[in-house]
């Protein structure tokens, strides 16, 4: 500061600079959202997680590639924790979907049905989770899933539909099955005969990538 400098500037000046700070914010703004990739949450469990395998073979990276291969701009978010139920996704969510998401696969449900957890309580907790995203005016797929059929035929009546009328009531997307053409194939899971392989994502990936590219859909909706 020189000599004769005033100590602070003109009320003029400071609104001025304000001006100039709160327009280059918008502008700024406005270039990330034109210019960088279509954020897409993956939240989930060890599904999504890429349990057990090495990261490019993981379902979030795989399912990255085969969307930027259709021409795509998208970058895929591991928002997957290994064991989570409905409940402990529903007490991370707020934290785990950051505020520039721009879509979220809801994929949760398996570790209910693995510990035989009421279904009642995981449609409620799955309830909760998409209705506070899709109140966020975020577009949500719902990846359901099937309860193993050892735990009987009550259980999976109240389990398997819980997913569908989720989605139905709050006008989320839904792909009925994420395992679908991998669960019970020893030669597209891991030893456990629970977590896929590598061959038995790439299969998840190609199934599933038709309802999540109209996903995209309703993201490039929502922005035009």
């Amino acid at each position: 500061m020189t000599p004769d400098a005033p100590l602070f500037p003109s009320r003029r000046i400071v609104l001025a600079s304000l001006a100039g700070l709160v327009g280059a914010a918008v502008v700024s703004r406005g270039a990330r959202a034109a210019g960088r990739p279509v954020k897409l949450v993956a939240f989930g469990d060890s599904l999504t997680a890429g349990y057990g395998l090495p990261d490019p073979d993981g379902f979030t990276s795989r399912l990255e590639a085969a969307l930027r291969a259709k021409g795509h701009a998208v970058e895929v978010v591991n928002a997957g924790v290994s064991g989570d139920t409905t409940d402990m996704g529903l007490a991370r969510l707020d934290w785990s979907v950051p505020d520039d998401a721009d879509a979220v696969i809801v994929e949760l449900g398996a570790n209910d049905a693995l510990r035989g957890l009421p279904p009642a309580a995981a449609r409620d907790n799955m309830d909760a989770i998409v209705g506070r995203l899709r109140a966020k005016k975020l577009p949500v797929l719902v990846a359901g899933m099937y309860a193993p059929r050892n735990l009987g035929e009550p259980y999976a009546k109240a389990f398997d539909p819980l997913f569908a009328a989720i989605a139905e009531k709050h006008g989320a997307l839904l792909y009925p099955f994420f395992l679908d053409g991998v669960a019970g194939d020893r030669t597209l899971n891991q030893p456990d005969g629970i977590h896929p392989n590598a061959a038995g994502v790439k299969i998840i990936v190609e199934r599933i990538l038709p309802k999540v590219e109209e996903l995209l859909g309703q993201v490039k909706a929502k922005a035009g």
